[in-house]
């Protein structure tokens, strides 16, 4: 193809709203698209999960899952499930101790991607590259805070987390998952200084390691 020929690139300024990213594939014929982010890598309890989402329509108030109120992330969980293709990875921290933290998050993001019955023409992905997906994608620094179908996948897999840390703090009490939801903080470094790792913390990481009094790290760091 000769350059006269070649499409223009397109360039997408980061404040240009969170429908910006989907806009400009979409004015290239790039539709359906998917977001893929996940929720719970820097917890040392709990599982990995990963969502990836194709909206079907605007939902107002979509942003960061991590900046949003409780009450609104559930809010607009509900929305999204209702009227959007998602699919959903969860990865149990026993996965984790024994592949490693970003090999299960690479993994954890082709296979949700798998999960979409849609043929897709794009793919974004928060935060690096994912080789071995089925669309061309594109690796978007805070993709959650920038582009809509990462935001909302964002938001699926941070409620769906949270809902299985808390079904877990009634099965293990002395943790606080409910309130922490199996991240790092003095009460749960104290919980697990009186109590030891239950079966649902991730071995390999620093904080519960430290713990069990052993002195060769795996992957992940807490």
């Amino acid at each position: 193809m000769t350059a006269a020929f070649r499409p223009r690139p397109s360039v997408v300024r980061r404040d240009s709203g969170l429908y910006a990213y989907e806009r400009a594939l979409a004015r290239r014929g790039l539709t359906p698209i998917a977001g893929v982010d996940e929720a719970g890598r820097g917890a040392c309890a709990g599982p990995l999960v990963v969502a990836a989402v194709v909206l079907r329509r605007p939902i107002d108030g979509l942003g960061d899952s991590k900046l949003l109120a409780p009450l609104v992330r559930e809010r607009l969980y509900d929305q999204i499930m209702a009227s959007s293709e998602v699919g959903v990875v969860v990865i149990p921290p026993a996965e984790i101790d024994a592949r490693g933290l970003h090999k299960c998050n690479v993994s954890g993001m082709r296979r949700a991607v798998a999960r979409l019955t849609c043929d897709l023409e794009y793919i974004l992905t928060d935060g690096f590259p994912v080789p071995g997906l089925p669309a061309p994608s594109l690796a978007v620094w805070k993709g959650d805070q920038v582009a809509a179908c990462m935001a909302a996948a964002s938001i699926v897999a941070k409620v769906t987390r949270d809902r299985m840390m808390i079904s877990l703090s009634a099965e293990f009490p002395m943790y606080g998952f409910a309130e922490h939801k199996g991240y790092v903080t003095a009460g749960h470094r104290a919980a697990l200084a009186t109590y030891g790792p239950c079966s649902h913390h991730r071995y390999s990481f620093v904080t519960v390691a430290r713990e069990m009094g052993e002195n060769e790290i795996g992957a992940g760091v807490a």
